[in-house]
């Protein structure tokens, strides 16, 4: 007589139930051989939420199988340009497998640059970018603190997304950051001593902030300030330089050729920009820190040695950039009014790059001529520095009475800013004020303290430039040591 329909299904649960309770005495011992051949990742994780602990425990080998649909999926939504229903899917998926790095760095990227761009107002585009840095920085990181993609990335935000003007709300997102940076300062740049050693309880406030919310040493960032700096910690530059170290600091031999870039790159960008002079009497401006001049030098020539023993093709890349560096400096130290270095500096690129120099220029000689080659490639930071830069030379030519030279430079500059404005019309991000309001910023600077300029100077300065006469000094920045 054939088993009852009832009896096989008591039968089937029987089994069932046996091959479930089999599998939870073998599920441990599979795991352990997972793990050392590497196939998958299965240790528990530490300080988890409880959602995301059950999720990974639980599931086992199935949620590989979930994600790998969810990934499908999203795969799909990005070439449909559904950006926001991205979001939810990558966030099942960090959950089902918080260690495959390409998910949150696909998940921060689409946050951090097409999203956010989806927005017209800066704050709301703003949100979206800090949601992508918060991403890699606070939630990342905590699952996978030995990942250098993650921190080259985040590296990446602070130095492209933030530090470049690709963006319209490039300047908003540096504003931002800067306030950000200011209030928890209390300042514009931040008491390493206190924030190593709080003695107060508003010391010891802002230090767990620090540490809580920005994820960041205090003893590291001195380091590097002391290594790389002064750095502006107001900048995303700076920030760019301390999330590469530390991810080198993880890396544990991997490859860091990312975050080395990272910082010889973001020391560059600091170089050419790194001092944001705020005043109530002119809009925010950043400036070049020629302090680290040397520090960049000495940085680009430790990654071509380390480049060397890769490829050449490296050694020859890096080598260029450091070439163009070089020849950068001459100028920016003559246009800042420091000429004996500047002289210094163009025997030196005269040494290591004997070509880059027409034999007998002189540092002036030097500067015009940089001002004005290959100026279709120029970007929007260098011509502003460039129309100061004459502007300035003009001002010091009228100063000496020397008429002839005040016209050229002058000339030079409108000329300058005429060839810039025609190729990037109607281009918010990357306008130009007009040239009156150069010449404003240059003469706050002149009459002010930072520029050095004698009170006989100044006075002969008002005299001769009508304009001077109607602005007063103020005191942009304390002037470079």
């Amino acid at each position: 007589m054939g088993m009852s329909s009832r009896a096989k299904k008591i039968l089937l649960l029987a089994v069932a139930a046996a091959l479930l309770t089999a599998n939870g005495f073998l599920l441990p011992l599979l795991n352990r051989e997972r793990a050392a051949l590497g196939i998958t990742r299965i240790e528990p994780l530490e300080n988890a939420p409880p959602m995301l602990a059950l999720t990974t425990q639980v599931l086992g080998g199935f949620r590989g199988l979930i994600a790998n649909a969810l990934w499908i999926r999203i795969t799909q939504l990005q070439d449909e340009g559904k950006y926001f229903e991205m979001v939810q899917l990558a966030d099942w998926i960090t959950k089902l497998e918080p260690h495959i790095v390409q998910v949150w760095i696909v998940q921060s990227w689409n946050m951090a640059f097409n999203i956010s761009v989806k927005f017209s107002d800066y704050p709301d585009r703003w949100r979206w970018v800090q949601r992508g840095i918060e991403l890699l920085r606070d939630e990342a990181l905590r699952y996978n603190p030995n990942q250098p993609l993650i921190y080259a990335d985040l590296a990446w935000l602070f130095q492209f997304k933030m530090g470049q003007n690709l963006d319209d709300a490039h300047f908003y997102y540096k504003g931002a950051w800067a306030a950000e940076m200011m209030q928890l300062f209390a300042g514009e740049r931040p008491d390493f001593d206190k924030l190593i050693n709080p003695q107060t309880p508003n010391e010891r406030a802002r230090a767990r902030l620090l540490h809580e919310k920005y994820k960041m040493d205090p003893a590291k960032m001195r380091a590097l300030h002391e290594s790389y700096g002064p750095l502006d910690w107001r900048l995303p530059e700076a920030h760019a330089i301390y999330w590469s170290s530390v991810g080198m600091d993880h890396a544990k031999g991997e490859d860091v050729r990312r975050l080395r870039s990272g910082i010889y790159q973001s020391m560059h960008l600091s170089y050419q920009r790194g001092r944001l002079v705020l005043s109530s009497n002119a809009p925010p401006r950043l400036l070049p820190n020629l302090a680290i001049a040397p520090k960049v030098d000495g940085a680009y020539q430790e990654q071509i040695a380390e480049a060397a023993v890769n490829a050449a093709f490296l050694t020859n890349n890096m080598t260029r950039a450091w070439r163009n560096f070089l020849r950068d400096v001459p100028y920016q130290f003559f246009i800042y009014n420091r000429v004996r270095e500047g002289e210094q500096w163009l025997r030196y690129l005269r040494e290591k790059f004997p070509d880059a120099v027409p034999p007998g220029t002189t540092l002036a000689e030097y500067a015009v001529n940089r001002a004005t080659e290959n100026m279709a490639g120029q970007s929007q930071d260098r011509i502003r520095g460039l129309i100061e830069a004459m502007i300035t030379r003009a001002y010091y030519a009228l100063i000496e009475d020397n008429a002839d030279d005040f016209n050229q430079y002058m000339l030079r500059a409108r000329e300058l800013w005429n060839s810039y404005t025609q190729r990037t019309p109607g281009k918010e991000r990357t306008h130009l004020p007009p040239l009156d309001d150069f010449r404003d910023i240059v003469l706050r600077r002149m009459l002010g303290p930072e520029e050095g300029l004698s009170r006989e100077a100044k006075a002969r300065l008002r005299t001769m430039e009508p304009r001077a006469a109607q602005l007063s000094p103020v005191n942009p920045a304390q002037p470079e040591k």
